[in-house]
């Protein structure tokens, strides 16, 4: 333009309104880009709370970015009737993810389920009938919608695509990979240079927990540490099928009672869902302090912040025992309901108020041996008896009490991490925790 020549008002009025709008859009778009961004963040920091591991994560933020819910997988295999808290790491994370909007399908391995998942496992499974994994399946189903939203939640059998593949379609699958590949599996690998027998269908179970993944197109899918050769199998076959492969979000083995071993019922270090209200509240206020941090983050419903709050407040004086109540109570409302777990904190303190426990009770750390302690030896170190003889004689009289309920075994080997308050007789007490 011409220096001399001027455009008019009218002009100039228009290019500063329309300048004004560019502003403003620009402005709303940015703004737009945070909130996005910020929303985003917070997703990602629900899917992280707790995981051992997310693969691949770049590839989890695309998934997200689609604005969409994302198909979440998780796969049960019926092989026992009853669920316990170990089990419901994986529900909590899915619950979690179920609440922020994203599509939940709980998968029931009825027919994986009969051959045995062989992750872990030193020896070969023995096969369960087709009866055992159908009574077990139905008990699930009424298990997790403790949990789970079941107006939100898809039920899968695998049986509905798997016992369609036929022979020719079991063939297929097990082309789609190597042996030499399946002994890049660490449990595979040392059963093999151990010369510990494999059977061939448990090569095929990789396989089978993979296809599944391609049947459901699934976005995500969720296990254990102990599952990451099957998680990623799913990514393969997705990716041989022409889908888009999952991502992985891994969560830790969660340790039991005894604050060492995973939680196992073989171990007897477990909380079952369907046990008693009292049995859950009692149980988890046997777990130690340390050990209680990590229930929290694994197994409660509460935001990041909650949780950080009232490890703040211990930490700067609060008594642990507060939070142990908080997480024992908000358990038992999970798998029964709110009054249930009142009256289960009734009980709990009326028990400990007839045993008229000390507001000065002694706190006192045992040493153990390879991560255990007799029950006698313990009684002895805490000074509650003298002997282990006496404290052997004791147990017999029923005068020993563990965190109020009465020990009858004199074998009991007491773990690493254990803090319970043991009574002998009507007057001593005392909070021994094991290191």
């Amino acid at each position: 333009m011409h220096p001399s020549r001027k455009l008019p008002a009218v002009k100039l009025a228009r290019l500063a309104d329309i300048q004004k709008k560019t502003n403003a859009w620009l402005w709303l778009s940015h703004l737009g880009q945070h909130i996005m961004n910020e929303a985003l963040q917070a997703q990602l920091d629900i899917i992280r709370r707790g995981a051992d591991e997310v693969l691949i994560e770049a590839e989890l933020v695309a998934k997200l970015q689609e604005n969409r819910p994302l198909r979440v997988k998780a796969g049960f295999d019926p092989t026992a009737p009853d669920l316990h808290l170990g089990h419901t790491v994986l529900l909590t994370k899915m619950r979690q993810l179920q609440d922020i909007g994203h599509h939940i399908m709980f998968l029931i391995g009825d027919f994986t389920g009969m051959i045995g998942d062989p992750s872990g496992k030193n020896t070969t499974r023995p096969p369960l009938t087709p009866e055992q994994v159908q009574a077990n399946a139905k008990t699930y189903t009424e298990q997790v919608f403790k949990i789970l939203d079941p107006e939100k939640t898809e039920i899968f059998f695998n049986s509905h695509w798997l016992g369609q593949l036929g022979a020719d379609g079991m063939l297929k699958l097990a082309a789609s990979t190597t042996v030499a590949r399946m002994l890049e599996r660490d449990d595979f690998h040392k059963r093999f240079h151990s010369n510990q027998p494999i059977s061939i269908h448990e090569f095929m179970y990789p396989l089978m927990q993979g296809y599944d993944s391609v049947a459901m197109k699934a976005d995500i899918e969720l296990g254990g540490t102990d599952q990451k050769f099957n998680l990623l199998m799913g990514r393969t076959l997705q990716q041989q099928h022409g889908q888009k492969p999952q991502c992985v979000i891994m969560m830790p083995l969660l340790e039991g009672l005894d604050g060492v071993n995973k939680m196992s019922k073989s171990l007897g270090n477990y909380i079952g869902v369907s046990e008693p209200a009292n049995e859950i509240f009692g149980k988890t206020m046997s777990v130690s302090d340390t050990l209680m941090w990590r229930w929290f983050d694994l197994l409660s419903l509460r935001s990041t912040q909650e949780i950080a709050t009232l490890k703040a407040e211990v930490e700067a004086g609060r008594n642990p025992r507060d939070a142990k109540v908080m997480l024992a109570q908000e358990l038992v409302a999970r798998f029964h309901d709110q009054a249930a777990a009142e009256a289960a904190l009734a009980d709990f303190e009326a028990r400990f108020q007839k045993n008229a426990i000390p507001d000065d009770l002694p706190e006192i750390t045992v040493i153990s041996e390879g991560g255990q302690i007799a029950i006698a030896r313990l009684l002895k170190e805490a000074g509650l008896v003298a002997s282990t003889s006496e404290a052997l004689r004791m147990i017999d009289q029923g005068a020993v009490k563990a965190d109020g309920e009465r020990v009858s075994d004199k074998a009991l080997q007491l773990a690493t991490g254990a803090c319970i308050v043991f009574q002998v007789g009507k007057r001593k007490f005392a909070k021994v925790t094991v290191a």
